[in-house]
């Protein structure tokens, strides 16, 4: 399959693991991926997904056509190795529950250098794979840089790798979908005063929440 332009400026230790992510949801999850046409052509983007699996992160990221940035929590550096991997791929540390004013720092210069940046609102996986009431950082970090938001929704994946779980279970479909940009305009509003970043959440949030998945007629 031919790369797109987008494609060819990630660093070949980020493409090697973007075509292989991609390569097995596609062999052993069996999901669609919809939606595809709504990434913003240029400029930075935020794309703000639901969260219930350790797969929620490659399933979202291996289907953008370009490099992303990711969260993940900063007890992970502990191991060298995988230290080691969060940085070649560009991974932001971030302290849970702490307001961790580095991390959203990273991701504000991020998007000033046109990057994109993968959010989950919900902050930690699901524990039931039910959609959770969404921290108010992504707010925060949409409404100080008045970036596009693409809402994605992840289906299957609490069921393939539920929390709590040894191993993935092969062959249990994953579909991604992602939804059209939403605007500043639709999720910011200065004049909500000190809910205006919780409520800025919830608004992209919901937008999460209507992305339906796909059905397909039986034949």
């Amino acid at each position: 399959m031919p790369r797109t332009p987008d494609q060819l400026t990630m660093t070949p230790f980020y493409g090697f693991f973007h075509y292989l992510a991609a390569s097995i949801h596609s062999m052993w999850f069996r999901g669609d991926v919809v939606g595809t046409e709504n990434f913003p052509t240029d400029g930075p983007f935020l794309i703000a997904s639901n969260h219930a699996s350790h797969l929620d992160p490659p399933a979202v990221g291996s289907h953008v056509p370009r490099q992303m940035r990711f969260f993940a929590r900063k007890s992970l550096w502990n191991n060298r190795l995988l230290a080691w991997w969060l940085n070649q791929v560009e991974t932001i540390p971030v302290e849970r529950d702490s307001g961790d004013i580095g991390a959203i720092k990273r991701v504000l210069q991020a998007l000033k250098e046109n990057r994109a940046v993968v959010l989950f609102p919900e902050g930690t996986r699901s524990p039931d794979g039910h959609l959770q009431k969404p921290k108010p950082g992504v707010g925060l970090m949409a409404c100080k840089t008045g970036v596009p938001v693409v809402p994605c929704r992840v289906y299957g994946s609490f069921g393939a790798f539920r929390k709590g779980s040894a191993l993935p279970r092969l062959g249990t479909s994953i579909t991604v979908v992602f939804g059209p940009p939403i605007p500043a305009s639709d999720y910011d509003d200065p004049t909500t005063g000190k809910a205006r970043y919780e409520i800025a959440a919830q608004r992209i949030m919901d937008r999460i929440a209507a992305l339906p998945c796909p059905v397909y007629p039986v034949i």
